[in-house]
Formats: C-alpha cells, sequence, structure tokens
C-alpha cells in the first residue's frame, strides 16, 4: 500500500472517532500499527492521530519512542511539530526534572549579578560545556547502570540526565535550524519545558532569528521570549540590541518588545537600557510613550542603584508639553515615592501645582493620594489643595472625587483646625451627587469624621489607624509573570486565557519509568551509552564491531520489511518508493554510524562505475559529438537579441538537449571522481567484499544504457532546442551587457540583421563619486556613490549604483544596512549587501540596484548602524536611467520617422565645428547621457547616437546636425515624451557648461 494512502487513513481516524467514539478500541489498533510505520510520510499524521483520540495511551509511544526521535529530521515541517509537542508531553511524563536539585530562577536571578564573575560561576560554566557534559556522562555510566535522580539530593551534586531523555534533546537541536517558525517555536519550548536550565541558551539565538520574519511571527516569538525573559534572564542578555524598538514596528510589537527590555534590566545593562528609554519617549505613539514611563518606573523600582536617576529624569518629564507624558509620569512618581517619601517632599510639592494644568483624571488622583497620604510633609500645602478642589468637586471625575473624599478624611484627622469647614462642605456636594458611588462614599466615610451619634464613637477612635497607617508599596513586576503557568507557544499562553481544547503541561513525576520498556528487540540504546567518548568513536576504526553495525542495521531492515509489504502491491515504481524509503531510514542512532554506513555505500558505487566506465566511454563520446554538432545552429540564432554571448548560448542548449543516458553517464562519473578522492585509502578493500554489489551496479547501468537509445516522452519533452531563450541570459562575466558590439560573421548573420537591436557596453563609466551622506549626518560614516553603467545581477531594468562606505570617526563602526525605504510608486529596489564592520578609515563598496520606472523621483531610505539611523534621498539623473544599444542606420532612419511630432525635440547650440572637435563632442555627450555612437564616415555632418531606457525599452535616438558650422542642431526622438524633453535639456546644459568655458 502506498505510504499517501497510509497518511490519509491517518488523517481519517480523528475523524471517525468523532463521529463513532465507540469505535475507539479499533481506532487504537489502526494508530498502534501505523505508528509503527518507518516512513517518514506517516509518521507525523499518526501521532496526530494518536494526539487526537488516545493521547493517554502513554505505551504505544514506549516502543516507538526512540524511532521517533531518530526519524524527527526526515518528517516533515507539519509533523516535526506535531510530534515534538507530543514528545514534551512524553517528557513530562516519563524522566524526572533535570532542575530538581538547583535553585530556583528566582534566587539565580537575584544572585546572577553577584555571582558572575565569582569561581564558583565559572566552575559551573566550565561544567556545561559539551565536553564537560559529556564526560560527566560518561564516566557515571561506566560506574553504574543509569538511576533516576530524588529530588530530594543535595544540591551540590550533578545532575543526571536520562539516556532517552537525552536522545530526545539531541535528536532535535538540529531543528532549531530549520526554515519554518512553528519548528523553530516548538524546539524552543521543549528545552524550555523539558532540558536542563544550563542547555536552554542555545535556544536564544534562534528566537531572534525569527524576529526578521514577518510581523506576525514576530508576534508571537516576542510573547514566548516575554515570558521567558521573567525567569530565564540570562540567556537573553548578551543579545539585548535585538530587541531595540524600531520606528517601522507596529504597536504591539513596540510594546513587547519594551517588555522585554524591561525584564533584562541588570545594573550592567540598565544604563543602555536607559539611553534607549530616552529616545522612546519622544515618539509620536502615545500608549507606546506611556509604557515607556512605565519601565522606567520598574527599572528604577527593581534596581536600587538607578532609582534616584530614574526619579529624577521622571520629575523633569513633568514640564513636558504633552499632557499625556506628564500624567504616566505622576503615576509612576506615585508609586515611587512610596518607598521614599520622606526623602522626596519637595516632588511632592512640585506635583501639587500640576492639579491647575493636568486634566487626565489618573494624574489627578495619584497627585491627590499622593498629598493625602503625606499631608504631614506639606502642612501648608494640604489644605490649600483641598480649598481648590472643593470649588471644582462638581466638575471633576468620578475617580478624582473619591480621592478627594479620601483626602478630606485624612487632612481632618491631621489638621481639624483648618479643614473642618471645607471636610464639610465636600460631603455634602458628595451626598447629593448624581453617582451612587459617590454618594454611597460619602456616607461611609462622614461617620469616621462627623459622627451622628455617640454610638459611632468607636470608628472615630480607630479612624487615624485606618486612613493613617503605613501603606506597602506596590510590587512592580511583569505582567508576563503569570502566563509562565501555560505551555509555551500555545494559544492559551498567547492569549493569557485557558482556550477551549487546551490541556496543561503535566508535572515531572518523582520517580523516572522503567527504560526498559522503550527497548525494542534489535535495537538496544543502553549498551552503546554505556561506553565513555573513546568507545563512541572507535567504530569507525574497528572493523571488530561490525556485529553492532549490522545490529543497527536489522533494526531497520526488519520494519523496512513492514514497509515493503505495502510497496510490493503499489504500481511500478516499487523500486524508487523502497529506495526512498531506504535512504529516508537509513540513518542510525549515532552520527559514526551514518558516516560509516554512507561511505561503504559510497566506496561501493565507485567501484562499480570505474569496472563499467571504460566500455561506455565511446557512446558517451558520440552523444556529446552529436550534442555539440546541434549546439551550432541555436547558437548562430542566439544573435537576435538576447543579449548574451555565443559561449553561454551553446553551454545552455547543449545541457538542454543532451540525453538521459549522457546524463547519467556524467553524473555517475562525478559521483565517481568525487568518492575516488574522498576513499582512496580503503577502496581496494571495500571493492573486495563488495563483488555483488559490483555486478548489480554493472547490470543496471547496461540496462540504463540500452534504455538511453531511445527517447521516452519525457527526453522528448526536455529536447527543446529549437526553441530560443527568453529574455538575456545574465552569465558570469556579464558579457552580453558589459562588452562593446562586435560585427558577426556573415555566414551566422541572419536575414533580419538589419533589424535587429543589440546590446552594448558603455562608451564611458565615471569613477568619481558623489556624495550621498556626510559623515556630520552619518554618525561618522560618510556614504558616497557613483553610477557603474552596469547590468544589475537581480533584474536588468535595475540601474546599478556603487555605494562607498568609508569609516570617518576614531571608532568601529558596524552593522551598516539599509534600514526603512519610501519608494514612488511602481519603483523596486535591491537592497545592498550590509557591511558587517568598518575600522576607522577604511572603506568598504556595495552595489545598490534600483528600478526608477523611467522616472526622475527622488528615493528616500535610510541607512542604519550601530551608531544611529541616517535618511537620505538619490535623484537619479536621466542619463543614467538610458542603456546604449546598438541598431543599424537604416533602421535609426525607419524608428526616427515613427516618431515625430509630439516625440520629437530639438535645440541649436552655438558650437563651431572648427574650435570643437567631433571626438569632444562624442566625449561629452557620452559623459551626459550613455548611448552608443553609429559608425560613420567623419565626413558626413550628421552623427547619431541610440540609447534605450532601462524599464519601458524605448528607443531614445539622438541626431547631432553640424551641417553649420557655427550652430549644432540636437535632436531627440523618444517614444517617451517627457524622456526626451529632458535628455534634451540635460544635454544642452551640459553641453552649454563643459564645452563653452
Amino acid at each position: 500500500m502506498s505510504p499517501y494512502v497510509r497518511k490519509t487513513a491517518a488523517h481519517a481516524i480523528p475523524k471517525l472517532f468523532s463521529v463513532d467514539p465507540e469505535q475507539k478500541d479499533e481506532l487504537v489498533t489502526v494508530i498502534e500499527k501505523l505508528l509503527s510505520d518507518r516512513t517518514t510520510l506517516v509518521v507525523g499524521s499518526a501521532v496526530m492521530a494518536f494526539e487526537e483520540v488516545c493521547p493517554e495511551r502513554v505505551d504505544l509511544i514506549h516502543k516507538n519512542y526512540r524511532k521517533l526521535c531518530n526519524l524527527l529530521v526526515d518528517v516533515d515541517e507539519w509533523g516535526q511539530v506535531i510530534i515534538i509537542n507530543m514528545l514534551t508531553r512524553y517528557a513530562r511524563t516519563q524522566f524526572v526534572d533535570p532542575n530538581a536539585d538547583e535553585a530556583s530562577d528566582e534566587d539565580n536571578a537575584q544572585e546572577a549579578n553577584k555571582k558572575f564573575y565569582d569561581d564558583d560561576s565559572e566552575t559551573e560554566t566550565n561544567d556545561d560545556s559539551d565536553g564537560g557534559e559529556d564526560a560527566k556522562k560518561s564516566s557515571k555510566q561506566q560506574t553504574s547502570k543509569p538511576k533516576l535522580k530524588s529530588p530530594n539530593s543535595s544540591p551540590s551534586s550533578s545532575y543526571h540526565v536520562d539516556l532517552d531523555h537525552r536522545l530526545l534533546l539531541r535528536q532535535t537541536k538540529p531543528l532549531l535550524q530549520s526554515r519554518n517558525a512553528s519548528v523553530v517555536m516548538a524546539v524552543a519550548q521543549l528545552y524550555h519545558h523539558v532540558a536542563p536550565r544550563q542547555e536552554v541558551q542555545i535556544v536564544a539565538k534562534s528566537l531572534i532569528r525569527l524576529l526578521r520574519s514577518h510581523k506576525e511571527v514576530q508576534s508571537v516569538v516576542l510573547t514566548c521570549i516575554a515570558s521567558m525573559s521573567t525567569k530565564r534572564k540570562a540567556i537573553f542578555e548578551p543579545h539585548i540590541k535585538s530587541f531595540f524598538v524600531r520606528t517601522s514596528d507596529p504597536t504591539h510589537i513596540k510594546l513587547l518588545k519594551l517588555e522585554i527590555l524591561t525584564n533584562l534590566a541588570s545594573a550592567a545593562s540598565i544604563s543602555l537600557i536607559l539611553r534607549e528609554f530616552q529616545t522612546y519617549i519622544s515618539s509620536s505613539d502615545r500608549s507606546f510613550v506611556a509604557s515607556t514611563i512605565q519601565a522606567i518606573g520598574r527599572c528604577a523600582a527593581s534596581i536600587k542603584e538607578v532609582t534616584e536617576t530614574c526619579l529624577s529624569g521622571l520629575v523633569h518629564l513633568l514640564s513636558n508639553r504633552d499632557e499625556h507624558v506628564v500624567a504616566e509620569s505622576v503615576i509612576v512618581i506615585k508609586n515611587l515615592l512610596q518607598t521614599k517619601a520622606a526623602q522626596h517632599y519637595e516632588i511632592i510639592s512640585q506635583m501639587a501645582k500640576l492639579l491647575d494644568f493636568i486634566k487626565v483624571p489618573a494624574a489627578r488622583s495619584s497627585i491627590l493620594w499622593l498629598i493625602g497620604e503625606y499631608n504631614e510633609k506639606v502642612p501648608k500645602i494640604a489644605p490649600d489643595v483641598l480649598r481648590k478642589l472643593a470649588k471644582s468637586f462638581v466638575d471633576e471625575e468620578d475617580s478624582v472625587k473619591l480621592q478627594v473624599l479620601n483626602m478630606a478624611v485624612k487632612l481632618y484627622l491631621t489638621n481639624p483646625q483648618q479643614t473642618s469647614l471645607l471636610c464639610q462642605y465636600v460631603f455634602t456636594l458628595a451626598r447629593y451627587d448624581v453617582n451612587y458611588d459617590i454618594r454611597d462614599r460619602a456616607r461611609y466615610l462622614k461617620q469616621f469624621i462627623f459622627p451622628v451619634n455617640s454610638k459611632s464613637g468607636v470608628l472615630s477612635e480607630a479612624a487615624k489607624k485606618i486612613f493613617l497607617s503605613a501603606k506597602p508599596a506596590p510590587t512592580l513586576e511583569s505582567k508576563y509573570h503569570t502566563r509562565n503557568n501555560y505551555q509555551l507557544g500555545s494559544l492559551s499562553h498567547y492569549l493569557n486565557m485557558r482556550c477551549s481544547g487546551y490541556n496543561d503541561l503535566p508535572s515531572f513525576p518523582e520517580q523516572g519509568s522503567d527504560p526498559t520498556v522503550r527497548n525494542v528487540e534489535g535495537f538496544m540504546h543502553e549498551p552503546k551509552f554505556a561506553n565513555n567518548n573513546q568507545q563512541e568513536r572507535t567504530p569507525l576504526k574497528d572493523n571488530n564491531n561490525g556485529k553492532q553495525i549490522t545490529k543497527n542495521s536489522t533494526f531497520y531492515s526488519e520494519s523496512e520489511g513492514k514497509s515493503s509489504e505495502y510497496s510490493n502491491n503499489s504500481s511500478g515504481s516499487s523500486s524508487s518508493s523502497s529506495s526512498s524509503e531506504g535512504s529516508s531510514s537509513s540513518g542510525s542512532d549515532s552520527e559514526s554510524d551514518e558516516n560509516e554506513n554512507a561511505n561503504k555505500q559510497q566506496k561501493a558505487a565507485a567501484a562499480a562505475v570505474v569496472s563499467s566506465s571504460n566500455t561506455k566511454q565511446a557512446q558517451v563520446n558520440a552523444l556529446n559529438n552529436n550534442a555539440t554538432k546541434q549546439n551550432r545552429i541555436p547558437a548562430a540564432n542566439n544573435a537576435n537579441g538576447s543579449g548574451t554571448s555565443d559561449s553561454e548560448s551553446s553551454s545552455s542548449y547543449g545541457s538542454s538537449s543532451s540525453s538521459s543516458a549522457s546524463s547519467s553517464e556524467s553524473a555517475s562519473e562525478s559521483e565517481n571522481s568525487a568518492s575516488e578522492s574522498e576513499t582512496d585509502s580503503g577502496q581496494h578493500s571495500v571493492a573486495k567484499n563488495n563483488n555483488n554489489k559490483k555486478a548489480n551496479h554493472q547490470a543496471a547501468a547496461a540496462t540504463g544504457a540500452k534504455k538511453s537509445e531511445a527517447k521516452s516522452n519525457l527526453d522528448l519533452l526536455l529536447d527543446l532546442d529549437d526553441i530560443p531563450p527568453i529574455g538575456p541570459v545574465m552569465t558570469p562575466s556579464l558579457g552580453g551587457f558589459l562588452t562593446p558590439g562586435t560585427p558577426m560573421a556573415a555566414t551566422l548573420m541572419p536575414q533580419n540583421a538589419a533589424n535587429r537591436l543589440e546590446l552594448v557596453g558603455p562608451s564611458y563609466i565615471s569613477y568619481n563619486h558623489k556624495e550621498l551622506l556626510n559623515k556630520l549626518s552619518g554618525h561618522g560614516l560618510q556614504v558616497s556613490y557613483r553610477y557603474t553603467r552596469s547590468p544589475h545581477l537581480y533584474s536588468s531594468s535595475m540601474v546599478s549604483i556603487e555605494l562607498q562606505f568609508v569609516n570617518q570617526s576614531s571608532e568601529e563602526i558596524a552593522n551598516i544596512q539599509m534600514g526603512q525605504k519610501s519608494l514612488p510608486p511602481g519603483m523596486q529596489m535591491q537592497e545592498f549587501a550590509p557591511v558587517n564592520l568598518l575600522q576607522p578609515g577604511q572603506c568598504a563598496t556595495s552595489i545598490l540596484g534600483v528600478d526608477f520606472n523611467d522616472s526622475t523621483h527622488a528615493i528616500d531610505f535610510e541607512i542604519t548602524s550601530d551608531k544611529g539611523t541616517s535618511r537620505v534621498a538619490l535623484k537619479p539623473l536621466i542619463g543614467e536611467l538610458i542603456r546604449s544599444v546598438q541598431i543599424s542606420e537604416t533602421m535609426f532612419k525607419e524608428e526616427r520617422l515613427k516618431l515625430r511630432g509630439m516625440n520629437e525635440h530639438q535645440t541649436k547650440l552655438k558650437l563651431n565645428n572648427e574650435i570643437i572637435k567631433l571626438a569632444t563632442l562624442k566625449q561629452k555627450i557620452f559623459e551626459c547621457v550613455n548611448v552608443a555612437y553609429l559608425a560613420q564616415s567623419t565626413e558626413n555632418p550628421l552623427h547619431y547616437f541610440v540609447g534605450q531606457t532601462m524599464t519601458s525599452k524605448s528607443l531614445v535616438l539622438l541626431s547631432c546636425d553640424w551641417s553649420n558650422n557655427d550652430e549644432l542642431l540636437i535632436q531627440v526622438n523618444c517614444e517617451k515624451m517627457v524622456i526626451g524633453s529632458m535628455v534634451l535639456n540635460e544635454l544642452t546644459n551640459y553641453l552649454n557648461t563643459t564645452l563653452k568655458n
């Protein structure tokens, strides 16, 4: 049965289960059979069916666990995500917690700065390296069998990871380089939930790599990083600059990056982060600015060294012109002053003055709470504030009214002489307020200060204890701290709420399961890992270990036999399907076994091909000769304006017209030469032991040679010699565009050559650079540019612009690349290659490609570096939007007759041909406009120049008539009227400037 049928059957199982749940037992039997399948096409779908129907049947995974780990790399990306999520839950139920003996994450975060440079931490870092980890494993495995570690063991003892646990981590590690963001996220959550704490740091770079993807991917990844950074700050601290906010980021991305920067703030990096926050405050995004001010407050509360600095900076923001910035600053200052209000009573006085200007209710409420709470520090200001608020009480917002009532009670308890009448007036107003919350609060508070009868004296006596007691300072923590309750990367984690279908991640068991339940016949995991590192490498050199290799291959061959039963009943491609299945399952548990098996197969193939290559050489030579003869005619036809050299044409046609036999023979010969160079030393012994394989290869090669004599339908489809290439074919030498046109032989000239347009190289190339960015605006980086007049590799319609970067500062500049760009409609840009590092005084060049769409509109883009971002504008010259072409004089006159009227522009210049030579005139025209000169006799007063626009491929015909010795008549004909007019004006100004001076 075909693997596609088995895959489809696996997909049908969840649907059948949803329709008829009573068939679960029968479906579980089918799932068990599908889980034992060795085909990578089926494994992912089988695991999906298992997760939907019977996720509690862990016994079905036991015997397939190691197979799933080994096949994980070869499974499709969708299946990889399904399998990794399933194995995460499996590992949480079968293996013990590798971090049980270590201190909590919060304790590590608090002690990170203290012990970072201590000897103890250095020792732990060295122990966490790869070599040290393997040595610890091997030494333990030599002395005793693997034992599950008790969570009650001493913290000083090193942890032990189960062998199958280690297999899962090792096999998923390469998937961090996957192109699929879901696969990378699945591996990251696996390491976050299952791996030892010291090994989780490898996921940091992979997650940061995903930040270059789409905005949706960035949002999910940043949410996961924000959650991880609350507990694993150290793994992201080296990459803190990757979370700096860009101006092009959406608001939700900005807020996520801001949250991460706040979580990563430490005593070592706080200065860098605060400088970044200072830039964010000037943003026009109000929500982002408010979050930035809150982040400053969190940094000030968590890092005591910068509390005073942050507080003074927030006070400085109180004089900001933006009311919302001031309001948010007041709220944050209020939280900070609760810890050190006695030392900063002058700030309270300053904030009291802001009540006349701030209209934001939250800010006014915060100021009133501060004045009421610390009214003893400002005894002269507090009663006056209450007087002002009593006047405007009716017009205030509800939240402000509630704080006015609270402040009135506190002032009455501390200063009743001055505030008694004010309090009675305020409570009277609140009694008749339209909001019932205000009325209820007034009725409740009035009993504390104005009791109706003597029985209420108990409340009055306890009023000071209730209202004037010390309030605990608010705890400022990340709102992503609570998301750690959900599985990383899940929808519930992203939304921070339990979604339908979400299952909690199981806790680690106190004692792991028996490793023998995962043993299968023919593949025992423990003996292989019981050896030390030296013994693991010996199978590559020792021939006595062949039993072990045979043992592993027996495991694959037995399960492969099950798949072969299906493939024998399929269509006529059974051999190819079985070989593909065999190749997909040929990897063994260790990389050394894979390399050894691959080398043996290459050696056997090399010996077989060598023995049969001599008999086939004559056939190959004959086929190559026929192909060479067939290539000559298309090479001549290629001269019809394709813009490619003859050598390129012949090579392309030769590759397309060669038969299947010659291509397969050349492939086998190249594989033979490669394998001979790699396995020269051991070829004799391998060929001696593989005589049967040689015979099989020879028989297969002979069969292939017979089939190649008659062309199949596929060969006829691939025989495209009579079809010319479409568009210009770029060669490594760029000969089609850069080399000047040369007359071709008469025998190769087609009949329509008189009307042919040929691309030629430029007649003049300027090497003078013009300034694009000066060193002052570029923070020490100076950028200049010039037009190369050469075709861009990305598109033939793009203008190649060479950018020259010079470091004019005394410090090195890194990460020079293009930032945000603004292009008019219809234009395209191919960004220049980034420059990683520029030392002081160093120079670097890069090529920028721009399709200006035959327009001289300027393009705006940013050049970013680690020193800052600079915006530049580049406006092209009209002469650089044209490329030189070559046509015949007859075609020139015919095309000019078609472009009369509005498509024709002309002017006259006072130039004497006796003073100014023709060579000088031509040189000046070439410098101004990228056109080609039509060869004519020097006595002819008419001189023709031809070009073609880059995008629309419209001809630009330039005529210079020097019939009158004192005047030069310049005429431009172009289908694009604007282009023709601009070319004439540009050329006229240039000639007047250069020749008359």
